[in-house]
């Protein structure tokens, strides 16, 4: 197998790590580089990309082609195009953001906290960031995985399993194709059904990446920005504290990897 989307995934993830990932986890890379900015780059090593997807067992036949036949997209799109279209996903509004800790605690004081925890955890493995990403971003979280056991995985794609099945009803009701990352990770798991739960609460919610949406938000924080309590409606979206205190009040569910699946068996959308 070609290793030039693993060297790209190393060159362009914002990491420095003295060991690869387990075999059979290099998925996991593949997932982070189709979350990342569009680039040269990924185009040029979908390539390699498609061939690590197809050779991941652990994900059901229709996911893996779903995410190939992305990937072929990616290959022969507009580059400007696609930079274009991640920017209106992901860097306008909250709700797609793909910050793990802004979907549970908004811009609260508890994120700080957060992050300094998973920086630990980091540190802790011989994983080192340097200043370009937020420990929290989705695509070096899933480099952080990559180089994790079976078991590790699974426990850190139980704690956050909420906000993957919220994160892919969102980009699946904006007909994204990034909606396959998250989904992937739940099936992973063998937790793709959770997404159903989320389905009819994002249907209305309203748009928060339009240009009123916007400037809603942008003169709210602006005229309470010295608030000091956690529970400022400027610094936490209501759908923040509804996932904080789901995680306060639910118990942390054992999960494991998904083993490889059979010709027969069917663990896709």
């Amino acid at each position: 197998m070609s290793e030039a989307a693993i060297q790209l995934s190393v060159s362009a993830a914002p990491v420095e790590a003295s060991f690869e990932p387990a075999q059979g986890m290099r998925s996991l890379r593949v997932l982070a580089r189709l979350l990342d900015y569009p680039t040269q780059e990924l185009q040029d090593a979908c390539g390699e990309l498609i061939e690590i997807l197809n050779a991941e067992s652990r994900l059901g036949a229709g996911l893996k082609l779903s995410l190939m036949e992305w990937c072929q997209r990616l290959h022969e799109s507009e580059l400007l195009e696609l930079q274009a279209e991640y920017v209106a996903m992901f860097d306008k509004g909250r709700a797609t953001s793909l910050l793990l800790f802004e979907h549970v605690h908004g811009e609260s004081r508890d994120r700080g906290q957060a992050m300094v925890d998973l920086m630990a955890e980091y540190s802790a493995a011989g994983f080192e960031l340097d200043a370009r990403e937020l420990p929290d971003h989705i695509p070096v979280f899933l480099e952080y995985l990559s180089m994790c056991d079976d078991a590790e995985i699974g426990r850190w794609l139980g704690e956050i399993r909420h906000i993957l099945a919220l994160l892919t009803a969102r980009l699946e009701e904006r007909g994204a194709d990034h909606a396959l990352v998250p989904l992937s990770l739940l099936a992973l798991i063998g937790a793709e059904g959770d997404v159903e739960e989320h389905r009819p609460q994002v249907k209305k919610e309203a748009p928060d990446n339009t240009p009123e949406a916007l400037d809603a938000v942008w003169e709210e924080e602006a005229v309470r920005f010295s608030a000091t309590s956690d529970e400022d409606c400027a610094l936490q979206s209501a759908e923040g504290r509804r996932l904080a205190e789901r995680k306060n009040t639910v118990k942390s569910e054992a999960v494991r990897i998904m083993s490889a699946t059979s010709p027969t068996s069917s663990a896709n959308r």
